[in-house]
């Protein structure tokens, strides 16, 4: 995996599943959130079970908790901190331990206070289940804290340590204050409630799953006899969950629900917050094609919503999600302009993801960011001075680069990102806009990081100037990126890896990595962009050329026309691009056209399996790891998004599917799949492989027992997985020049 310092991750377990999960398919933030103090001048961090404060510029460090301070009367051994959050005063934290997982990451567990002032130290949640509270955060006065426990929500009076439930009817599909498998997986939603700014009363949404059909998965190992896992999964064209937002008052725990048009199960609510020092909600509401948005402006106390803004696309409308959206406190929050009682909004509906001023108050919109480029994410408002901070790159669609420009639309866009370093830059910025956290990595520069003074761009100390340091720490290049364009006049970018001793009179066997979803990019100028971690050595020294393509579709910078072709599409648009692209590849004299091999995990498992069938004249060896081989048996939410509704178009679902093309295999095929995969269920695995037997079409199956979607449970399992990809890839693909 990327080398991230310490201070990018505040959860390394939680990276873990990340990485293994999703085998870099997601193209996550360089950068998370760093925990800035209010004044923006120092940083917290944990460090050796301690916590600590980093004074800015020459990064000052004291000790805030230490371990004697973590460790509970009656105990031995300090608390193990996964996670921390403050109060708004910053006088209280808390600190998140025992952590399991829910669905893809650990967001329940135990938390404790700890309060800066009486230099104490006491467990919340304490009558309830262990280990079940979820998301627990201060009220904005700081005196009551909120949680989620078995799908109810609960406030806790800090001083007294009083529990009052603020609802009781929470069941395993009546979800109050979270959300079900589908939206977290789909929309990244998991903390499902808002405090209002007065703290009188919490927001939060109740997913309705009671309709919602059960899939089951089967456990054949943990007893003599089979148990049946359960899970809640809405299919593409079955119904979604029926959602619905409620205001419940603290001191009566009475809750006044939203009257937000529209069926609750023909429509998703996707973001929802307080509006600063009002008691209004903005409530951002998407139908179930995804293609049309709606903002509510809804009165808290009354129920009662008026639309403020709507789009719609052809296609669909992308969220704009910001941040690392798998980082345990994700919420994906409205940017509330101060000044101007309007919020920045991004859309494409001039052809590039642009940044606009959206006003609650009925004013005409302003477009801030202009031209032919997309932005690729909001780094920071700073209205005092009137600038919005994002990252682009007009010019090179592999990398990212920080920019400026006026919030009123009549400034230019000034770029920030030193112009000599090219390749991928992130930032944290500070509370007071005066500093950030910057890292830079490209294709032959390990991960590196500096705090910066934005006002410059420069480096708070020599010592840690990536400016100063980036020659030492450049390694040797092997990664080539190109471009190539296909016979149907599409132009792909692309990265490249040769043999260590290439000699251009002989002829090498390729291996293509695809992923080739709206969901994620591959070609991306990052460190080790282009290492393969399923391969037990090393595939240069080997004798390999590794290769991977962004096709039309992938959500590169390039314009909603490239990203949205795919529409309908997927295994077919995405397919096509990449066989084309394949064809111009092996018109290089010193490809082996007889050893051509491809491999992709998920979704680049799906590609894989239709690559292999639709082009067998091309493709000889494949591995596909946890593929959707029947697009009919994925999620709603996502399915849905991107292809439609299977009631209204069939054929395209049919069209797409690798199954539908199994008869067709000719070449070397090895198939993964872990049985308790609850994203793409081991059910896909079943029925492409009745289909291959049916045409009696000879191929290897690996399945791993009880192994989710990342397949790297249970001991030994990641180095078993390592050594039956390479052993299946040497044998049928065989490496070095010929």
């Amino acid at each position: 995996m990327k080398k991230i310092n310490k201070f990018l991750i505040k959860n390394k377990n939680t990276f873990e599943v990340i990485v293994w999960s999703w085998f870099f398919s997601f193209n996550l933030s360089l950068v998370s959130q760093v925990n800035w103090t209010n004044d923006g001048d120092s940083y917290y961090k944990l460090e050796n079970n301690q916590l600590l404060t980093y004074t800015l510029p020459n990064h000052d460090a004291k000790t805030v908790i230490t371990e004697a301070q973590l460790t509970p009367d009656g105990r031995s051994e300090p608390l193990k901190i996964d996670h921390f959050s403050f109060s708004l005063d910053q006088q209280k934290v808390l600190l998140f331990t025992n952590t399991k997982k829910v669905w893809r990451l650990k967001t329940k567990g135990d938390y404790w206070v700890f309060n800066f002032k009486t230099n104490t130290l006491r467990q919340i949640g304490t009558s309830l289940k262990p280990s079940s509270l979820m998301f627990a955060k201060f009220s904005p006065d700081g005196n009551t804290i909120a949680y989620v426990s078995e799908n109810n929500l609960y406030t806790e009076d800090d001083a007294s340590g009083t529990i009052k439930p603020l609802t009781t009817n929470g069941t395993v599909t009546l979800i109050n204050g979270t959300f079900d498998w589908a939206y977290e997986e789909e929309f990244a939603c998991r903390d499902g409630f808002r405090w209002s700014p007065d703290s009188k009363s919490i927001a939060y949404w109740q997913i309705d799953a009671s309709e919602i059909k059960k899939f089951y998965m089967v456990n054949n190992t943990a007893a003599i006899y089979s148990q049946l896992v359960p899970l809640e999964y809405p299919k593409v064209g079955e119904k979604p969950s029926a959602c619905s937002v409620g205001v419940v008052n603290i001191s009566d725990a009475k809750t006044k629900w939203m009257n937000i048009p529209g069926d609750p199960s023909q429509n998703y609510l996707v973001r929802m917050e307080f509006i600063p020092n009002t008691n209004d909600l903005l409530i951002q509401q998407l139908n179930r094609k995804q293609n049309q948005i709606k903002l509510y402006m809804v009165d808290a106390l009354k129920g009662s919503a008026k639309i403020i803004y709507e789009e719609s696309d052809e296609a669909w409308v992308d969220l704009f999600q910001l941040g690392n959206t798998y980082a345990i406190d994700y919420t994906n929050d409205f940017s509330f302009l101060k000044e101007s009682n309007s919020i920045l909004w991004a859309s494409e509906k001039d052809g590039w993801r642009h940044l606009y001023q959206i006003s609650l108050e009925g004013k005409p919109e302003v477009l801030i960011t202009k031209g032919e480029y997309d932005v690729i994410d909001l780094k920071y408002i700073h209205n005092k001075e009137g600038f919005v901070y994002y990252l682009a790159s007009p010019d090179n669609a592999t990398q990212k680069y920080l920019y400026k420009t006026n919030l009123n639309g009549k400034g230019k866009n000034e770029l920030l990102s030193p112009a000599s370093l090219k390749g991928s830059h992130d930032y944290s910025f500070s509370s007071n806009g005066n500093y950030a956290a910057h890292t830079f990595s490209n294709h032959f520069t390990p991960y590196s990081k500096e705090f910066i003074s934005i006002a410059n761009h420069k480096a708070l100390t020599e010592e840690e100037s990536i400016l100063r340091n980036v020659k030492k720490l450049e390694k040797k290049s092997t990664t080539e990126f190109f471009s190539i364009t296909t016979a149907d006049n599409v132009e792909m970018d692309g990265w490249m890896v040769k043999p260590t001793n290439f000699d251009p009179n002989k002829k090498y066997p390729v291996v293509f990595y695809v992923y080739s979803e709206p969901a994620s990019t591959t070609v991306n100028d990052t460190y080790n962009t282009s290492k393969n971690r399923l391969y037990n050595g090393d595939m240069a020294k080997d004798g390999y050329i590794y290769i991977s393509l962004d096709n039309r579709g992938t959500p590169s910078p390039k314009g909603r026309e490239w990203r949205k072709s795919i529409y309908r599409k997927i295994g077919v648009v995405n397919i096509n691009d990449q066989a084309m692209a394949a064809k111009e590849i092996l018109k290089w004299n010193f490809i082996d056209s007889e050893r051509v091999a491809v491999w992709g995990w998920s979704g680049g498992g799906s590609a894989t399996l239709n690559l292999m069938f639709q082009y067998p004249e091309i493709y000889k060896t494949g591995i596909a790891i946890a593929a959707v081989a029947n697009l009919l048996t994925y999620d709603n939410i996502y399915q849905e998004r991107y292809m439609g509704l299977p009631q209204e178009n069939k054929e395209d679902f049919i069209t797409g599917s690798p199954i539908t093309y199994a008869k067709n295999l000719e070449g070397n095929l090895l198939y993964i799949h872990g049985t308790g995969d609850d994203n793409v269920h081991y059910q896909n695995a079943e029925l492409l492989l009745n289909e291959l037997i049916k045409n009696n079409k000879q191929f290897q199956f690996m399945p791993y027992p009880n192994r989710t979607h990342g397949i790297s449970e249970g001991e030994g399992t990641r180095e078993h997985l390592a050594t039956l990809y390479t052993n299946y890839l040497k044998l049928h693909c065989p490496p070095g020049g010929r």
